[in-house]
């Protein structure tokens, strides 16, 4: 006697799945246990500080809040650039965009920019942030100065 299949209930594989859609099939069924999740929204800041550390070998940009919170950043090395060119004004350029661009997420307005470091990409960095659509308010200089603090190594013998 033949059995009818039953409309409502799912049909049985009628082989086994191979490996590779084995693991689908379990991140599928995963994702059918937890409908509810809820995108965590972000939090709208409009003032950020951007802090820009241009060294000779690379240009970091990190936009933070006034607490210090990392908001978004970015580095001249993380966006492509090796070797030479990442200490170069376009590498910091496209770092500050990049950095920028995630923290205009956040609904960031008005930055505050402070330069650290005597590397080629401070000016082209604060450019570029302008350029991004931020109305700088302020620009400072924070690079750390010695007022005669470490001795100086001795003198190399030649």
């Amino acid at each position: 006697m033949a059995e009818t299949p039953n409309p409502t209930a799912p049909a049985a594989p009628a082989a086994a799945p191979a490996a590779g859609t084995a693991a689908a099939g379990a991140a599928a069924a995963g994702a059918a246990a937890a409908p509810k999740v809820r995108k965590k929204s972000k939090r709208q800041i409009l003032d950020a500080v951007a802090h820009v550390h241009a060294s000779f070998n690379n240009t970091i940009i990190s936009i933070t809040d006034r607490q210090g919170n990392t908001l978004s950043w970015a580095t001249a090395g993380n966006c492509g650039f090796k070797g030479s060119r990442k200490s170069t004004p376009f590498a910091a350029q496209v770092a500050a965009e990049k950095a920028g661009n995630a923290a205009k997420e956040y609904g960031v307005k008005n930055l505050e920019v402070r330069v650290k470091g005597p590397g080629p990409g401070r000016e082209s960095a604060v450019r570029s942030l302008n350029a991004c659509g931020f109305r700088i308010t302020q620009i400072e200089d924070v690079t750390p100065i010695p007022h005669n603090g470490c001795r100086p190594p001795k003198k190399r013998r030649v």
